[in-house]
């Protein structure tokens, strides 16, 4: 029998109980819980909650909204088709500005690695010598001289160039995992706020009901004072548990559209499921992925290389660029023309360079050690991660396979036995509050699992909103 029969088949032995058992005549209003799956979302008048002070993130003026998924209220935007995540996905790779920052961040390097290979520009001018001279204008004329740059040090400049294009490009991938991950993260949250809210909205309504039966048992004196005032705390905390789910979910809601970069956007339904196809993560498989295609150590690797290739650039200034110069002269004096040919290189004495390539070496040293200090904090990381990852999916399995259904067990033979008169009404709320803090504990458990596990399935990399490095 899959779960929902059982549930159904739970519910048809309470009707029938319920038919055959005697019991107080107000025990018809007992109203018992739905089991989580099966959860229908019950409203609960304005009037009794207090007002959120969280705005509406659709960005109405002074708008507060207390309404439980599925309330609608007038003035409220009719019901849109549930979004996808892809759907999600999309919106924040053309919306998320710190995408647009990593891209043009290429461009930059882009541009840098062009201007690294152009060519010096040739020097023109015009030149006079012996000016006065016998009253004449002397020598006058134009020149063109040219720097050529020797031991391919444009080559070695657009080499070192090229890997810092590499390296930003890295940067953007692993830009573009933050944001992925923020908006998987986020999904997820949204759902489960949902789930919260719902629970939370139920175990009110019990709540409530609760309180109505024991205040006017109290007047036929089928119960205690104790008994009333025990079921008023128990309304009230459901109150404010429902208020902080509400709220939670305006939140997450919010922080997701800040990630799309879509802080405007009104909350949609979302097509999703977090408590199906829950995530499976390999120590070993997982591990192997992170260190072969981490973005994090592949950028490290890159500015490496550009730090080995800066080292070689700086070495090759040591030896001196050639200048040559050309000109062309009219001797008023001699009454002919005239060509001078100038060709001159400094000499590397005093300057060779030598701070720059100290400080090059110092640079490859330190980005040789970069790589390792990724890769062993990538290591460090994912143990963390794994380790919670591993505690959240095996509390997640003992919840659904053993914790949940022995909670709706335990709520089932208290509600039988207190129809036997076997146990009091105070029985029957703890039993049902065991229940509802067991369906809240289990939505918690979820919501770490699926943290960890977006965490893990995309590199250990968080903040969609962060700056860049």
């Amino acid at each position: 029998m899959d779960v929902t029969g059982k549930w159904l088949t739970r519910l048809i032995v309470w009707g029938g109980l319920l038919a055959v058992v005697p019991r107080p005549a107000w025990a018809d209003r007992i109203a018992l819980p739905s089991p989580l799956g099966l959860v229908i979302p019950q409203s609960v008048p304005r009037s009794e909650l207090p007002e959120s002070p969280v705005p509406d993130p659709a960005g109405r003026a002074g708008a507060v909204v207390n309404d439980a998924p599925g309330d609608v209220a007038p003035g409220d935007v009719l019901p849109q088709p549930p979004l996808s995540l892809d759907a999600l996905q999309q919106i924040a790779w053309q919306s998320n500005p710190t995408l647009a920052q990593a891209r043009m961040a290429v461009r930059e390097a882009m541009g840098q690695q062009v201007q690294a290979g152009v060519y010096l520009n040739p020097e023109v001018g015009w030149s006079g010598a012996d000016v006065g001279m016998d009253r004449t204008s002397g020598q006058q004329g134009a020149y063109i001289s040219q720097e050529f740059i020797t031991a391919h040090k444009r080559q070695l400049a657009r080499n070192t160039a090229g890997h810092a294009v590499v390296a930003a490009e890295h940067a953007l991938e692993a830009q573009h995992w933050r944001v992925r991950n923020a908006v998987r993260w986020g999904f997820y949250e949204v759902l489960i706020a949902e789930q919260m809210v719902r629970v939370n909205a139920d175990l009110l309504r019990v709540a409530k009901d609760a309180e109505d039966i024991t205040t006017r048992s109290r007047e036929l004196k089928e119960v205690t004072e104790a008994d009333v005032l025990q079921a008023a705390i128990e309304a009230h905390r459901s109150e404010v548990s429902l208020y902080q789910a509400r709220n939670r979910h305006r939140t997450a809601w919010y922080q997701l559209a800040n990630v799309l970069g879509r802080p405007d956007m009104a909350p949609v339904p979302l097509a999703g499921d977090v408590t199906k196809d829950l995530p499976v993560i390999r120590w070993d498989d997982s591990l192997t992925r992170l260190l072969s295609l981490s973005p994090e150590l592949a950028r490290a690797q890159a500015q490496l290389e550009q730090a080995r290739c800066n080292l070689a650039w700086q070495c090759a200034q040591r030896r001196a660029n050639v200048s040559v110069e050309v000109g062309v002269k009219y001797d008023e004096t001699a009454r002919d023309t005239l060509a001078d040919v100038s060709l001159g290189m400094p000499l590397q004495i005093f300057d060779r360079n030598q701070g720059n390539i100290m400080s090059a070496r110092a640079a490859l040293a330190a980005a040789t050690r970069e790589v390792e200090r990724v890769e062993l904090d990538l290591r460090n990381r994912f143990a963390e991660a794994f380790e919670q990852y591993s505690n959240n999916l095996h509390q997640v399995n003992v919840f659904q396979t053993t914790i949940l259904d022995k909670a709706m067990k335990s709520l089932d033979l208290t509600a039988i036995g207190y129809r036997e008169g076997e146990f009091s009404y105070l029985s029957l709320l703890t039993a049902q509050r065991t229940y509802f803090a067991v369906n809240l504990e289990y939505l918690a458990a979820l919501q770490q699992l699926w943290a960890q596990a977006v965490a893990l399935d995309g590199f250990l990399l968080t903040g969609g909103l962060d700056p860049l490095d």
